[in-house]
């Protein structure tokens, strides 16, 4: 099954900024993603992980418990998963602190940053879509 994607450049403009990605960037899912979106939305995939960047890109750094409490409806499960998956994907980083109890903060890397405009566009385009 194929899809359509609005939004495309027109056919006399292969070089603009949402130019199809060559066929041979496309991979099949399961693999490592190689067109620009794919790879935006490998790291931004899944129910809950733009509000947990939401929250980094408010705070900088939190805690679990504060991540928590920010967002309670995530269960511990889903709250783990996103962290690992944000932090795997270089948007966040893990510091654990040689202490007992341990303590662990996540801080916002240069690359998770970066994608605030992404989720600025998502919070206008979402502020109009409630408003109209």
């Amino acid at each position: 099954m194929t899809h359509q994607t609005v939004g495309h450049a027109s056919a006399g403009d292969q070089d603009g900024p949402l130019a199809d990605c060559p066929a041979s960037a496309l991979v099949p899912p399961g693999h490592e993603p190689r067109c620009p979106i794919d790879i935006t939305l490998a790291t931004l995939g899944g129910r809950w992980t733009p509000l947990v960047l939401r929250e980094f890109l408010r705070r900088g750094q939190a805690t679990y418990s504060e991540l928590s409490a920010a967002l309670p409806a995530l269960s511990d499960k889903v709250l783990s998963d996103r962290l690992a998956q944000l932090t795997s994907a270089g948007v966040i980083e893990r510091h654990r602190t040689p202490t007992w109890p341990p303590r662990v903060r996540y801080l916002l890397t240069s690359q998770g940053r970066a994608l605030a405009p992404v989720v600025r566009s998502m919070w206008e385009w979402g502020t109009a879509r409630r408003d109209a």
